[in-house]
C-alpha cells in the first residue's frame, strides 16, 4: 500500500486539518460584503479594444447616451384621448425627475419638438407642451402628429394605438432603479391603459438582479437536493455532510478570492458556484470506495488508505483534466473570460487539494458505530444495484459490434445536428416568454420601430461634405434601403430634419417632402433650425464641421444577426451605388454583434483547444494514445449528441451554452478516466486468476460504475430544479447538466465497454487474453466483490 503525506497527516490530525480549513475558508469569506456586480457587455471587452474606443468617441462626437428605457403605453382605442395624453404628460414630467435620467434629451410628446413654419419663417416647438384639455386642442395635436414620419412610429404607432417615451439615462446610472421608478410612477396612475417598460438598461440590470436572486436561491436548493440525494445513497448524515462541506468550502474560497481580487460577479463568474458544486460530486467515488473498503476490512483508518490508494490516481486525472479545460480560457483575449476559467481552475484544484486532507480528515472523525451502520444498509441495498448495473454494462459486454454500430449511426446524425448550430446572443430571450420584461419588448417591437438601437455614421473626407445635396440624398437612399430590411423598424438622421423643413417652408405640401438640391438652401434650413432647436436636436445626428452624420437605428430584435444583417446591407448599397462617404457602425446593437463574435469566439477556440489538451492528459494519464482515443470516444459522443440536439432545436449557441461546453469536457470525461482507470488495476489484480475481460467489465461496471452512476443521477437530480428558473441560463444549465451526466454515464457503462471489448487486440498488444467471455462464476461473484 503506497503512503500519501497528505493523507497520512490528515488521518494522523483530522480535527487540525478541519480547523485550518474552516479558518482558511473563514478569510476569504471576509471578502463577500466587497461583491459587486457587472452585466454590461460593454464590459467584456477590455478598455482599449477597438470597438470599445470608436464607441465612446461616437457617443462624446453626437453627445449620445449609452443606456435609453423605453416607455411606453397602450390603448386598444388609441392614445390619442384626453385620458391618456393627461397620464403620458404627468408621466413624463415626473419621469424627468427621477435621478439618473438624462432630462436634457428625454423623447416624449412633452419634450420633441414639432417643425412648422409661420409668417416670421420657420418654428420649433415641444409637441406638447401641456396636456390637451378640450377636443380642439386635440385634434390639433393629432394634425400635428398623424402622417408626420419623425413622429410616425417612433413616438406613436401608426394605428395610433401605442404611444413611447424614450428615457437616456446618466452615465452611471442603474437601468432597474431607474425603471423600478418609473413602474412606480405609472402604478400610481388610473387604470384603462396598459404601460410597458423596456430597453437594454432594463434588460441588462434587471437580469443582474434576478442573477443575484438566483444565485442565492437555486445554488442552495441545488445543494440541499444533493445532500438528500447524497443521505438517500449512503444512508450516513456525516457522510452527506462531509461532501456537502468539501463543496461549500470549494465555493466560498473560489468566490471570496473572486471578490478579494476585485473582480466584479458577471454573467460568466455568476455561474462557479453551480459548476464547482458539479465537479465538487466527483469526491463521491471516494466514498463509494470507502465503503467497500470499510466493509471488508473494518478498520477505518486502514479503509482510507487503501480507498485513496485506490482511487487517487482517477481523482487527481478527473481534476486535472477538468482543470485543463477551464485553464484554457485564462489564454483567452476577454477579461471576464479569463476570470471565469481562473476561478474554476483554482475551486477544481482546491477540491482535489479537499480530496487528500479534509475528506479523510472527517472520515476519521465520524463515530465508527454510525459508519458501520450505515455500511450494513448499504449492503442491503448492494444486490439491487449490482443486478441493474450488470445488466446495463452487458448491453456492450455481449452486444459490441450493434452497440458500436448503433453509436456511430447516431454520431453521423450528431453531425448534421451540429451544423445546423447558430452562434448568436439575445439578452432579452434570456428571460422567459412570460417574464415582464420579455413581454414589455415583444409588445413595443410589435407596435412601434423596436426596443433595440444602432447607429450608421457616415464620414465625408472633408468639413461640410455632409450638407452637400448629393451626400444628404445618399443618406436619404441608404436609409430607406434599411427600412426595407425586416429586422429594422426606423432610422432617422440630419436628412429627416432637412426634408421635414424643406415640406413645412413649403406650405406643408408633401411633394416637397425630399431634400433641396441647392447646397446653400441645405445650409440655410440647418442654419435656421439650429438657432430655433433644441441644441440636442442637431448634436445627435451630425458633428459641427458636418463632416460627420449619425443614420439612428431602431431594431425590432436584440439578435445579434440583427446588426449583422444592418452592415451587410450598408455595404452592398455602397457597392452598388459607390460614393466617396465612409460608414462605420456604433452603438449598442453593434457592440452585441462584437461582444457576440468575440466573447463566443472566443470560448468556442478555448473549447476547441481544451479538446486537445484534455486528450494529451489522458494519454498521459493511460501511458497509451490508443487508451486514450478509447477514453475520448465518451467525452465525444455526449458532447456531439448534446450539441446535435441544440442545432436540431433551433437553441442559439449563446453565452450559457459557449460557458457549459468547458463544463461538458471536464465532467464527460472524468466517467472515462474512473472506469478505465479502475479496470486496468483490476486486470493487474486478476492477472492470474483466469478472469476474462468481460468479467474484468462488468466487475468495473458495478464497483467504480456506481460511483459513475451516483454521480451521474445526485447531480442531474439536484440540477433540474435550476429548469424551473425564471432566467433560461438557468434553465439551460440545468437542461445541459440532465442530459450531459446521464448520457455520460450511460455511454460510460454501455459504449465504452463495447469499445474495449472490439478494439481489445489493439488495447492489450502485449498480452494474450483469456476468454472474451464472461463466465458465470464470475459474474456471480462480482456483487459479492463489489
Amino acid at each position: 500500500m503506497r503512503k500519501h503525506t497528505l493523507v497520512e497527516f490528515a488521518t494522523h490530525h483530522p480535527r487540525w486539518v478541519a480547523a485550518i480549513t474552516l479558518i482558511i475558508t473563514a478569510l476569504f469569506c471576509t471578502q463577500f460584503p466587497r461583491i459587486t456586480l457587472d452585466t454590461n457587455p460593454k464590459n467584456m471587452l477590455p478598455p482599449d479594444s477597438a470597438v470599445r474606443v470608436w464607441n465612446d468617441e461616437i457617443e462624446q462626437t453626437f453627445r449620445l447616451y449609452e443606456d435609453t428605457i423605453v416607455v411606453a403605453v397602450h390603448n386598444d382605442e388609441g392614445v390619442l384621448n384626453l385620458k391618456t395624453l393627461g397620464k403620458i404628460h404627468q408621466v413624463t414630467e415626473q419621469i424627468l425627475a427621477i435621478e439618473g435620467v438624462a432630462a436634457r434629451d428625454l423623447v416624449s410628446f412633452n419634450t420633441i419638438d414639432h417643425i412648422s413654419a409661420d409668417s416670421e419663417g420657420l418654428d420649433v416647438a415641444p409637441l406638447m407642451s401641456e396636456a390637451p384639455t378640450t377636443t380642439a386642442a386635440l385634434e390639433t395635436l393629432r394634425a400635428k402628429l398623424i402622417g408626420n414620419p419623425l413622429f410616425t412610429d417612433r413616438i406613436i404607432s401608426e394605428d395610433e394605438t401605442m404611444a413611447a417615451l424614450y428615457v437616456p439615462l446618466e452615465e452611471g446610472a442603474n437601468g432597474k432603479q431607474v425603471a423600478d421608478n418609473i413602474r412606480a410612477i405609472i402604478a400610481a396612475q388610473e387604470s384603462g391603459d396598459d404601460f410597458y417598460v423596456a430597453g437594454d438598461p432594463v434588460v441588462r440590470d434587471t437580469f443582474g438582479a434576478d442573477m443575484f436572486t438566483m444565485m442565492g436561491l437555486f445554488a442552495p436548493i441545488a445543494g440541499m437536493i444533493m445532500f438528500i440525494a447524497i443521505l438517500w445513497m449512503f444512508s450516513s448524515l456525516p457522510l452527506a455532510m462531509s461532501m456537502m462541506a468539501v463543496a461549500m468550502v470549494s465555493i466560498l474560497c473560489s468566490m471570496g478570492l473572486l471578490i478579494g481580487l476585485g473582480f466584479p460577479v458577471h454573467i460568466m463568474s455568476s455561474m462557479a458556484p453551480v459548476f464547482l458544486m458539479a465537479i465538487a460530486t466527483d469526491s463521491i467515488h471516494i466514498f463509494n470506495e470507502f465503503y467497500h473498503r470499510y466493509r471488508s476490512g473494518g478498520n477505518k483508518q486502514q479503509a482510507i488508505h487503501e480507498t485513496l490508494d485506490a482511487v487517487s490516481r482517477p481523482v487527481r486525472y478527473t481534476a486535472f483534466a477538468t482543470a485543463a479545460g477551464f485553464a484554457v480560457l485564462l489564454f483567452m483575449e476577454i477579461i471576464p473570460v479569463q476570470v471565469f476559467g481562473g476561478v474554476i481552475v483554482f475551486g477544481t484544484l482546491l477540491l482535489r487539494l479537499l480530496s487528500f486532507t479534509l475528506i479523510p480528515a472527517l472520515l476519521m472523525m465520524m463515530d465508527e458505530k454510525k459508519i458501520l451502520a450505515a455500511v450494513a444498509r448499504e449492503n442491503s441495498k448492494q444486490q439491487a444495484s449490482t443486478h441493474w448495473l450488470i445488466k446495463l454494462a452487458g448491453i456492450g459486454v455481449n452486444h459490441p459490434k450493434k452497440i458500436i454500430a448503433v453509436g456511430a449511426v447516431m454520431m453521423g446524425i450528431s453531425v448534421v445536428g451540429i451544423t445546423q448550430i447558430t452562434i448568436n446572443n439575445n439578452l432579452v430571450e434570456w428571460f422567459t416568454k412570460n417574464s415582464e420584461v420579455r413581454i414589455a419588448d415583444e409588445k413595443i417591437n410589435q407596435s412601434l420601430s423596436g426596443t433595440a438601437s444602432g447607429y450608421i455614421v457616415a464620414i465625408a473626407p472633408q468639413a461640410e461634405g455632409i450638407k452637400t445635396p448629393e451626400a444628404m440624398q445618399y443618406l436619404d437612399g441608404l436609409q430607406r434601403h434599411l427600412e426595407s430590411l425586416p429586422e429594422v423598424g426606423k432610422t432617422f438622421s440630419i436628412v429627416d430634419y432637412v426634408k421635414r423643413i424643406n415640406r413645412v417652408l413649403h406650405e406643408d405640401d408633401a411633394d416637397f417632402y425630399v431634400i433641396p438640391t441647392d447646397a446653400d438652401t441645405i445650409a440655410q434650413y440647418l442654419f435656421l433650425f439650429g438657432m430655433s432647436a433644441k441644441q440636442s436636436d442637431l448634436d445627435n445626428v451630425v458633428d459641427y464641421p458636418f463632416q460627420q452624420a449619425n443614420i439612428w437605428l431602431q431594431l425590432k430584435t436584440w439578435d445579434a444577426e440583427a446588426m449583422r444583417t444592418v452592415i451587410r446591407a450598408v455595404e452592398n448599397y455602397q457597392q452598388q451605388n459607390p460614393i466617396d462617404l465612409e460608414f462605420k457602425p456604433a452603438g449598442t446593437a453593434y457592440f452585441n454583434v462584437v461582444w457576440n463574435d468575440e466573447v463566443l469566439w472566443d470560448m468556442l477556440k478555448g473549447f476547441i483547444l481544451a479538446l486537445l489538451v484534455v486528450f494529451i492528459l489522458l494519454a498521459f494519464n493511460f501511458r497509451s494514445i490508443r487508451w486514450a482515443l478509447i477514453g475520448y470516444i465518451p467525452l465525444l459522443f455526449t458532447i456531439m449528441m448534446i450539441y446535435a440536439v441544440i442545432g436540431f432545436t433551433g437553441k442559439d449557441f449563446d453565452m450559457p451554452i459557449s460557458v457549459l461546453s468547458c463544463l461538458s469536457l471536464g465532467m464527460a470525461v472524468d466517467f472515462s478516466i474512473h472506469f478505465i482507470s479502475r479496470l486496468r488495476q483490476r486486470m493487474e489484480e486478476t492477472a492470474t486468476t483466469g478472469e476474462t475481460l468481460a468479467d474484468n467489465l462488468l466487475w468495473t461496471a458495478v464497483r467504480p460504475g456506481k460511483g459513475i452512476m451516483r454521480n451521474a443521477i445526485l447531480f442531474a437530480a439536484a440540477f433540474s430544479v435550476m429548469m424551473f428558473a425564471p432566467l433560461t441560463p438557468y434553465i439551460t444549465v440545468g437542461a445541459f447538466i440532465l442530459s450531459m451526466m446521464l448520457v455520460s454515464a450511460l455511454t460510460t457503462l454501455i459504449y465504452l465497454p463495447a469499445l474495449i471489448l472490439l478494439f481489445q487486440r489493439w488495447l492489450f498488444v502485449k498480452k494474450a487474453l483469456p476468454d472474451t467471455r464472461s463466465s458465470a462464476s464470475a459474474v456471480t461473484s462480482i456483487g459479492e466483490g463489489a
